[in-house]
């Protein structure tokens, strides 16, 4: 019997049904995200989705209404739970679901949870209005809110390479960095819609190189900046960090690599949007349609991109 069929069978009810509505939120509330852990096996497509459904919990707190203290007591809450999962002392029949599909997924596979610990310094971070006046600032929130979570996910299906494949010792490395270019993406992506909520994420010396510093409240750019030249400036910058953290991929088996190749690779595309139409980003959200995001899902199950990273990372050595 097949580990996935066997771990299908032997879950109990209460938690196949936490891992169910792990599921309902991730294909609701991250269809970028649910595109890729579709290609994963079931064991680990529901890890993922606790995972999800845990970062979204967190993620909510923090952009939500409620005063800064209120936040703040309740990630400390949100924290505790963590603490009950490392532990083990969430049972089955725990009514908070989310805990106990976390807590089974932690059991089966050797996540770092120390990550959601930085998840939540992370919020923690916006919560209290942190603004960055460098590259170096901002990225250490970047790997807070992001590159945490592709350490985690490496947790779940951690590098298994083939015959060839190099050597894996900087798969988390790899993995943090790819979690710092979406990240990146979704503040360029995002510019307008934080600015609205009293957020600015890219750093004051960027701003203040390209005439930005007035902020972005509306459809248009601060008068006399050049926020082309800004969002350019930020894209090479992305760009960069695909290239570095896309190393990972040839460290993966197929399926793992195609969902980190599915998620990497749209998001990549949205940055080609960005980079094509600037102002794009100040007039609303720029998004894939659905069929763009199931060409590049397929790309990733094809290995097409892994095995390009792999050709290009045996030129370098030879």
């Amino acid at each position: 019997m097949s580990p996935t069929v066997e771990n299908s069978i032997s879950l109990p009810a209460p938690v196949l049904a936490a891992y169910s509505y792990c599921e309902t939120v991730t294909g609701s509330e991250a269809r970028n995200f649910a595109y890729g852990i579709r290609l994963l096996p079931v064991a680990e497509r529901r890890a993922m989705s606790a995972l999800y459904a845990f970062s979204r919990r967190v993620d909510d707190i923090g952009d939500g209404t409620l005063a800064p203290e209120v936040k703040a007591d309740r990630l400390g809450a949100t924290r505790d739970i963590l603490d009950r999962i490392r532990d083990g002392k969430v049972d089955e029949d725990d009514t908070d679901p989310v805990a106990v599909a976390l807590a089974d997924a932690a059991r089966r596979f050797p996540i770092p949870l120390g990550g959601l610990d930085e998840l939540i310094d992370g919020v923690l971070m916006d919560v209290k209005g942190v603004t960055y006046e460098t590259w170096d600032d901002l990225k250490l929130y970047c790997r807070c809110v992001a590159g945490a979570i592709g350490r985690l996910s490496l947790g779940i299906f951690g590098p298994a390479p083939a015959p060839g494949a190099p050597q894996t010792e900087k798969a988390a490395e790899y993995a943090d960095t790819l979690g710092l270019a979406l990240q990146l993406t979704n503040i360029l992506r995002d510019v307008r819609e934080d600015a609205s909520n009293g957020r600015t994420y890219l750093p004051a010396d960027d701003l203040a190189k390209f005439g930005c510093s007035g902020g972005f409240d509306g459809p248009h750019p601060p008068a006399g900046s050049d926020f082309p030249g800004l969002v350019h400036f930020e894209v090479r910058r992305a760009r960069a960090l695909f290239a570095e953290g896309y190393r990972l991929l040839p460290m993966l088996d197929r399926r793992s690599g195609a969902c980190v190749a599915a998620m990497a690779g749209i998001y990549r595309r949205l940055l080609d949007r960005i980079e094509r139409d600037p102002l794009a980003v100040l007039r609303g959200r720029v998004s894939l349609p659905g069929h763009e995001k199931a060409y590049v899902a397929v790309r990733g199950l094809s290995g097409f991109d892994a095995r390009q990273i792999g050709r290009q990372a045996g030129r370098r050595r030879a």
